[in-house]
């Protein structure tokens, strides 16, 4: 069910999401230079590799590091438009689309977070598909505290539904958890 309701809700999201990201990677490649997509391998689901895309919102010297790591100074003026307004998510719909990832889940995380990796493998949070948005999104948590994120992880497949699931999305879509932008 959970399947049929993330590709259901791409399919729903696609055209105004397509119009989105070109004028977002328009603007991206007008104010910095480099791809106004970032790619970044991330684990999925089983601890399966894959790619997850991004609008673009550090420099693009900045490096392969979670943004936790490398501070204000390397995300552009434009991404931190993006990331306070969740924008900058808008390509996992791709993602989503193809099976990497659902719309609701905990965050995909890099290889190199070994503590948070081995947390949610005990956890058993790598059963599940990474989300676009999910718990720690909505809370404003960013990865850099692998005890939360896990014990935040556990909440959501506790409480795994699509009742769940929607009001994730409401939360997300009315703001909930926006932060400083240069710290998520």
């Amino acid at each position: 069910m959970k399947r049929v309701f993330d590709i259901a809700f791409v399919a729903a999201a696609a055209l105004p999401t397509l119009v989105i990201v070109a004028i977002c990677a328009a603007i991206i490649r007008l104010t910095s230079p480099g791809p106004a997509i970032f790619r970044q391998e991330r684990l999925g689901r089983n601890e399966k590799p894959f790619v997850c895309l991004k609008l673009r919102t550090m420099y693009v010297d900045t490096g392969d590091h979670p943004s936790h790591e490398v501070g204000a100074s390397a995300v552009t003026p434009c991404g931190r438009v993006l990331r306070r307004l969740k924008l900058d998510e808008l390509p996992q719909l791709w993602n989503v689309l193809v099976g990497d990832m659902s719309v609701v889940g905990p965050r995909p995380n890099l290889a190199s977070q070994k503590d948070l990796i081995e947390m949610r493998r005990q956890a058993g949070i790598f059963t599940v598909r990474p989300g676009v948005t999910g718990f720690t999104q909505v809370a404003g948590l960013d990865m850099s505290d692998p005890v939360k994120l896990t014990a935040f992880d556990v909440a959501y497949l506790q409480q795994m539904s699509l009742w769940t699931d929607l009001k994730v999305i409401v939360r997300t879509v009315l703001g909930a958890g926006r932060r400083d932008a240069a710290a998520q």
